[in-house]
């Protein structure tokens, strides 16, 4: 995927349910499950900013189980 597959280069920043990021074409509807985390840029930009929010890879469901078992 380049910039070259939106008219503007324009992508938004994206997370679902499960608070797991990912980059989609601003000028695209949003596919189910996921909503606009609100970084709007180029590629490189909104991959920069999910490096810097996404700092824990695990899915929310499994870090809610491992703090409910104390892990």
């Amino acid at each position: 995927m380049n910039d070259s597959s939106t008219p503007d280069g324009s992508y938004l920043v994206v997370v679902n349910d499960e608070q797991q990021y990912s980059i989609w074409w601003a000028n695209r509807a949003l596919p189910d499950g996921w909503s606009a985390e609100g970084k709007q840029g180029s590629r490189e930009e909104c991959l920069a900013h999910i490096n810097e929010v996404w700092t824990d890879m695990r899915p929310l469901s499994l870090r809610r189980r491992m703090e409910s078992a104390g892990i």
